[in-house]
């Protein structure tokens, strides 16, 4: 198994950290690809769950090289929190690597995406307010900063010069902030490279390190954030993200190719979330959407955000099967559909009097569906202790089999609670 990537098929928080910490002891390296710290990924290390935003979860295992990909924008500060944090519970983060084509998030970006999403008011896309964007905005521009000009001082302080002074020009004359409100070349160098001194010894040139790592017959789990439907390209525009989530992303943003790349496991949660704005189709509005919520614990571990809740979208998931080109799906929290009398299944929308058995390519159709629903029964009974697939009662087998069916997928791996052991393999070969 050279190379396996692990992607989202919903929209984020479907449970990838866990899956990730489980699979990692089984691969050589973990490699996050892209995303920033808008992303969080929950682990659980001894009795503490952890929640990492930048660094891959593969960290937490001694024996696996975690890697930040070039498609990853770093936010030095948040990165050196996170590294602190995780020594403090006694992990070792001195093996990380950090890709030095990775884009670096300034605070001029936190600033610039702050001040966008207020000015958009109602139409605002939901971000985080992490300045994820405006990095990616100024990567495409080819004036972002890149690690190795971060460790660079005289690149760095050539970059910041030319480019601090339009940044704040932006934020005087569009947003409305005074002079003094904004950061100097000179307090963003102060500032920076005491962090450049800290990331320095992790830099590395990571495309030459995994196709080298893959020709010594090495595995690596190419890490994912967000999801399917947040893609730049391939989810509910303009309510996404600012990369590719999806797993051509691995691609990109690793510089590993498709060829060297064996499996791609979708994670969905066996009922859907949303964090933030945009169309959810099987949102719930009622005590089912409340009861959801309050078992499943569904807050952002990034942002804290109460999420949206509602049945589980067929739909969406085999289009994720056919944009990544799933081969595996990783069926999450199960178990707490053990509340429920009767489940739901999305597995068509209407739209205007037309029937969608896809996600509709029209914006404006995919924001008027109306979910088509079959229904099941529930198996209202504990199952946070199975073992495996032939404990698990017959209802539970049953609505399993049929998001089988309707994802053209197999379900090889189904977690039934949060701890790494309530994970059963269905047919996954570690």
């Amino acid at each position: 198994m050279p190379g396996t990537v692990l992607v989202g098929t919903q929209w984020g928080d479907e449970g990838k950290g866990k899956v990730t910490d489980f699979l990692a002891p089984n691969y050589d390296y973990v490699v996050r690809f892209q995303g920033g710290n808008n992303a969080g990924h929950t682990v659980i290390h001894g009795k503490t769950k952890l929640a990492l935003h930048l660094i891959p979860s593969g960290i937490i295992h001694d024996d696996v090289v975690s890697v930040i990909g070039n498609g990853v924008v770093v936010d030095p500060r948040v990165l050196i929190q996170e590294m602190s944090e995780l020594e403090a519970q006694g992990i070792d983060c001195s093996g990380l690597k950090i890709s030095g084509n990775a884009h670096v998030i300034m605070p001029y970006h936190l600033l610039l995406d702050g001040a966008s999403e207020r000015r958009l008011g109602d139409n605002k896309i939901g971000t985080t307010k992490r300045g994820i964007g405006p990095c990616y905005q100024d990567k495409y521009e080819r004036c972002g900063i890149r690690v190795q000009d971060l460790v660079d001082e005289k690149i760095f302080r050539e970059k910041l010069e030319a480019v601090v002074p339009l940044k704040n020009d932006i934020l005087m004359k569009v947003y409305g902030f005074e002079a003094y409100e904004l950061p100097t070349v000179e307090e963003i160098l102060d500032e920076y490279l005491a962090l450049a001194r800290v990331i320095a010894p992790h830099v590395v040139d990571a495309s030459p390190l995994l196709n080298d790592a893959l020709r010594e017959g090495k595995d690596i789990l190419f890490e994912g954030a967000q999801a399917t439907q947040l893609d730049i390209d391939h989810g509910t525009y303009p309510f996404v993200t600012s990369s590719n989530c999806t797993a051509g992303g691995a691609c990109t943003g690793t510089g590993v190719g498709p060829t060297k790349i064996d499996r791609v496991l979708g994670i969905a949660k066996a009922y859907m979330t949303r964090v933030g704005s945009g169309p959810f189709p099987t949102e719930l509005f009622d005590e089912d959407g409340e009861k959801l919520g309050t078992v499943g614990h569904e807050f952002g571990v990034t942002t804290g955000r109460k999420r949206r809740c509602g049945w589980y979208d067929a739909v969406i998931i085999k289009y994720a099967a056919d944009v990544n080109g799933l081969t595996d799906i990783a069926l999450t929290k199960l178990d707490v559909l053990s509340c429920m009398e009767t489940i739901k299944i999305c597995v068509a929308y209407e739209a205007d009097g037309v029937r969608y058995e896809t996600v509709p390519g029209s914006q404006t159709a995919f924001h008027h569906a109306k979910p088509v629903y079959e229904e099941m029964p529930g198996w209202n009974c504990d199952i946070t202790g199975c073992k495996t697939f032939d404990e698990l009662p017959q209802a539970a087998k049953d609505y399993v089999a049929r998001l089988e069916e309707l994802a053209g997928v197999r379900i090889s791996i189904i977690t039934v609670g949060p701890d790494r052991d309530q994970t059963i393999l269905n047919g996954w070969e570690l």
